[in-house]
């Protein structure tokens, strides 16, 4: 069991967004885990759902219809429904010191959380709980974040459809971009049932297999070839995956803005992602908006922003990867074991 900081990160990404700190718990005994974004003084918010298999908690509180918009937290964890226990555990942290929604003489922390499904990775019954949440808080920081094969993301996988015997690893990834003084970006935990493809090639990085494990295989051509894996036949199983992400801005947004970045960032997934949003998967992209910059910035800019950065998270997720497999596990190759694949 470990407790991941800064160590063996990268220096970009969501941590660029002053205001924003990170931090990721990592269970490596299955492995799972959760990774904690913290706003200690407050963001204002926004989410957008899709995918027909979502696992979350407090996103009918962000809808712009309702009263309150600003968050202290959001929690990304692996370990499928009962990783929602995560948010329990930052709440307690955030508690502890005094961060959130002042009412009365009391405060209460707002922590909306996404979790994906990484059950057939190990021993199911290993999963987040409300320490592992507390734990990731206590490892949060503005410095780099770590990528690849930790917290949310360190059960995570792609290119499910064909089965997980036939996919590879996915992972954390994280990216941002600075334009006219405006900061926007991206930390994603790729576990999708689609391929990851490359937008600026075209080209897949990491996804389904063929069925001796060799090479990639392509899921939509091999759809488009009528190769059908039984699953579909009912739909694939519900929750079996999900890409979870927050996008984040120091820029001034309200909360109707923050959901349109929401919404707008979902196209990196689809620029990254084939298929996505699909029956298995609950892809959930938060948004956050810091307002650090003391400026506002057009929603079309950050939500375009956004999209871009969340593309280029989603690659660094597979490419931080690293390679599973054992006596417990599956088998579970990285996109550094297939960069040389025609």
């Amino acid at each position: 069991m470990t407790v991941d900081g800064a160590t063996g990160a990268l220096p970009s990404g969501l941590t660029a967004i002053a205001g924003i700190e990170v931090g990721h718990f990592t269970d490596s005994r299955r492995p799972t885990g959760c990774t904690v974004i913290l706003a200690r003084g407050g963001a204002v918010a926004g989410v957008d759902v899709r995918g027909a298999s979502p696992g979350t908690r407090e996103t009918d509180l962000l809808s712009p219809v309702n009263a309150i918009d600003t968050v202290h937290a959001v929690v990304l964890a692996g370990g499928s429904a009962f990783g929602l226990d995560a948010a329990s555990g930052v709440m307690r942290w955030l508690d502890e010191r005094g961060i959130g929604l002042a009412i009365g003489s009391f405060t209460v922390p707002i922590v909306p959380a996404a979790i994906l499904f990484d059950l057939w990775v190990g021993d199911a019954r290993i999963r987040p709980d409300a320490d592992a949440g507390y734990a990731a808080c206590e490892a949060a920081s503005d410095g780099a974040v770590a990528e690849g094969n930790v917290g949310a993301g360190a059960g995570a996988s792609v290119g499910k459809l064909f089965g997980i015997e036939r996919a590879m690893k996915g992972g954390v990834g994280t990216a941002s971009i600075e334009v006219g003084g405006i900061t926007v970006a991206a930390l994603v935990a790729v576990n999708a049932i689609g391929d990851v493809v490359d937008p600026a090639t075209g080209r897949i990085v990491a996804g389904a297999r063929s069925a001796d494990g060799s090479r990639l295989a392509d899921t939509m051509a091999s759809l488009k070839r009528g190769e059908l894996p039984s699953r579909l036949q009912p739909p694939v199983q519900a929750g079996a995956a999900t890409t979870i992400a927050v996008v984040a801005t120091d820029a001034v947004l309200t909360k109707a803005e923050a959901t349109k970045v929401a919404q707008m960032a979902h196209d990196g997934l689809a620029r990254s992602i084939n298929p996505i949003h699909t029956s298995g998967d609950g892809d959930v992209v938060f948004a956050l908006a810091t307002g650090a910059a003391r400026r506002p910035a057009p929603v079309t800019l950050v939500g375009a922003l956004a999209a871009d950065v969340l593309a280029e998270a989603v690659l660094r997720a597979v490419r931080a990867a690293t390679s599973i497999g054992g006596t417990d596990l599956p088998d579970l190759p990285a996109a550094a074991d297939f960069a040389s694949t025609p």
